[in-house]
């Protein structure tokens, strides 16, 4: 038997908050249909997501994809950073 590649689940978003060792507060926002009244209003969703060398920032871009859980709340990691916000300290 063959090992296929597991596709993982993967979501863009908005890093809100940097201020934990390792971990970012990601927003995700997503549109949905209203049942009764059929206008499209956006869902905002808040993860954890583990960042293991600290470079992202409040503002940035980021796509996170679903791992094992790694503490109580958090079960994603930070895979890429697509745009930086403003100026970066380094």
């Amino acid at each position: 038997m063959e090992k296929t590649a597991i596709k993982k689940r993967r979501l863009k978003g908005t890093v809100t908050s940097a201020k934990m060792q390792k971990n970012v507060v990601v927003r995700v926002d997503r549109s949905v249909m209203h049942p009764k009244y059929h206008k499209a209003h956006t869902v905002s969703t808040k993860y954890k997501a583990h960042d293991e060398k600290g470079l992202c920032h409040e503002g940035d871009r980021v796509v996170i994809e679903a791992c094992r859980p790694i503490s109580k709340d958090k079960c994603w990691r930070v895979v890429e950073r697509s745009a930086k916000a403003g100026k970066e300290t380094e």
